[in-house]
């Protein structure tokens, strides 16, 4: 196993853990009150931050220009979901039968669905990136290897 392999399976690792701590955050949430699942969220939207924060000081102070751009644009979609979530889904479902608090429980609804949704996307795309890297330094290796074979011919 090559370098870029080792860290594929590191970071694989660490989203097997976080989807487990997924699982069992909403499964324990699911049986509680109330009380329980605002100290859930609180604890959670915490960590969201953290990692927020380490994605503006990649953003800020990285040492590769491209690892910055990624940084920037995860920042950016952070934001706009944000902003749709708190200031306009809730109003697109809204009917005449319905109250505000019942449009903004569903309009959340809507976004975890919708969440969920993206994060599946994201795993796919993150094996197509994953298997891509793998296949060009095979190539890479492939070529080096070859010319070192027409070297010593």
């Amino acid at each position: 196993m090559n370098l870029s392999q080792e860290i594929f399976a590191i970071k694989l690792y660490e989203m097997e853990q976080q989807y487990g701590e997924l699982q069992s955050r909403l499964r324990i949430c699911g049986r509680e009150d109330r009380g329980k699942i605002r100290e859930e969220l609180e604890k959670t939207k915490n960590e969201y931050e953290v990692r927020n924060l380490l994605l503006q000081r990649s953003v800020e102070t990285g040492r590769s220009p491209a690892v910055s751009k990624l940084a920037e644009a995860q920042l950016e979609y952070n934001r706009r979901i944000r902003k749709l979530l708190k200031n306009q889904i809730a109003g697109y479902l809204h009917s005449e039968g319905s109250k505000v608090s019942e449009d903004r429980a569903e309009a959340a609804a809507l976004y975890a669905e919708y969440a969920i949704d993206f994060a599946t996307q994201a795993m796919k795309y993150a094996l197509i990136a994953s298997l891509s890297a793998m296949e060009l330094q095979l190539e890479a290796q492939e070529q080096t290897s070859k010319k070192r074979r027409d070297e010593k011919d």
